[in-house]
């Protein structure tokens, strides 16, 4: 089953800053979006955004520009989902083809009808490109957990200290 989707919209002047560049913010919410569009059609549920990493800017993005998301899955856990968000734009009116604008990894969690987390499907590799952005997921994902512990056990630290 594929788990990529796509996403493309013109850039209008409500998206953008005084002088044309569409604003950070707007592509985010563009991306979450797709994200979250990859995710439901992988679980088959409802899901929420956990967290995002590595969100990187390549390359300003202005007025009427054709931006356009892909968003695939790329790590299953227990109840998240790592998915990979790319972005690309072309100018219309340029002879020039898509450039790479920004990307980022968005970790979705799914939802039961109660909103409680809940286990999804496995995710089938099937070539090595899907094998290794699975493996590169799966660090990040451990590397987050143990910096989160790390500052879990800071805080705990610091406020024993202050008692």
């Amino acid at each position: 089953m594929s788990t990529k989707i796509y996403l493309s919209e013109v850039m209008m002047p409500s998206q953008t800053n005084p002088s044309g560049n569409v604003h950070g913010g707007e592509l985010m919410k563009m991306m979450d979006s797709t994200a979250y569009a990859a995710a439901r059609k992988f679980c088959r549920s409802n899901v929420v955004t956990a967290r995002v990493d590595e969100l990187e800017f390549h390359t300003p993005i202005l007025i009427g520009d054709l931006v356009t998301c892909t968003a695939e899955v790329i790590y299953v856990g227990h109840t998240s989902m790592e998915v990979a968000v790319n972005v690309e734009v072309e100018v219309l009116e340029a002879e020039q083809g898509p450039q790479h604008a920004l990307s980022a990894y968005f970790t979705m969690v799914a939802l039961d009808r109660n909103g409680r987390p809940m286990t999804v499907p496995k995710l089938e590799l099937e070539t090595e490109e899907a094998k290794a952005a699975f493996e590169a997921a799966r660090k990040r994902h451990e590397l987050y957990h143990e910096r989160k512990k790390q500052r879990q056990q800071t805080m705990t630290k610091s406020a024993e200290k202050s008692h």
